[in-house]
Formats: C-alpha cells, structure tokens, sequence
C-alpha cells in the first residue's frame, strides 16, 4: 500500500515479539503458515502495519472472510501488546489471542483491544474473527 512504511529482514519486526522481521512476520508474508495462533496473530498485525491484504486475505478463514478487504491509508499502526493466549499451539484445534493494537490516524491516537478466535484446518491456522472491546 502506498505510504506504508517498508521493512527489511534485518529490522525490528513491527509485532514487537524483538526478534528481525526475517526470522518473524516476514516468512508468514511470504506464505509460511505461522505454527501457532499467536504467530498468525502477529504477523497479520505486521500485514497492518505494512499494507499487505493478500496476507490479510489469505490468512482469513475463507467461512468469515468479507468479500473486500481496504485498510485505511491514513491509519499507522504504532504498537501491539500480546494480553492473553489461550490455547493455539501446535496439536490444538483452536485458538484465541487477546490483543491491543495502537495506532495514529492524522492528530489522533487510538488503541484497538480484541479478543481473536483462531482455528486450525487443512494444516493450518486461520483467523476466524474477533470481539472488539
């Protein structure tokens, strides 16, 4: 997306987890699914930050996903914060990650808090979808 930042391997990855985004977000972007719910969680908050909606797309469970997907130019993505995970890891069905997310859209600031239901299917981790609140 025009205006999103760029990031490269070598760089913070956005999720915040501390580790280079080449060894992150940056495989699950290239179409490695991530071996847990919050993994996936992390890397489509870094498809957000850097305007990917194919990964946003592709890692929307197909049953949920909306027909369109447009993110907002104008929204940065600043920050993520991993509250809470239950369950998600590899031999699970399902996940859920609770999560805020900050951003900036112009002069103003926000903070997104969700609580993010994951399932596993055909061999991988999918978002389902997620309370706002």
């Amino acid at each position: 997306m025009p205006g999103s930042p760029r990031v490269d391997d070598v760089s913070a990855c956005p999720c915040g987890s501390g580790a280079a985004f080449g060894g992150c977000c940056a495989p699950a972007l290239r179409g490695n699914p991530p071996a847990t719910a919050e993994a996936l969680m992390r890397s489509r908050y870094t498809a957000f930050v850097v305007g990917d909606t194919r990964h946003l797309a592709d890692s929307w469970h197909p049953g949920t996903r909306p027909d369109d997907l447009e993110l907002d130019a104008a929204v940065r993505w600043t920050g993520l914060e991993i509250l809470d995970t239950q369950d998600g890891m590899p031999g699970d069905r399902r996940g859920r990650v609770e999560f805020r997310a900050r951003y900036r859209a112009g002069r103003e600031s926000g903070e997104l808090h969700e609580r993010s239901r994951f399932v596993w299917q055909s061999d991988r981790w999918w978002y389902l979808d997620g309370v706002v609140g």
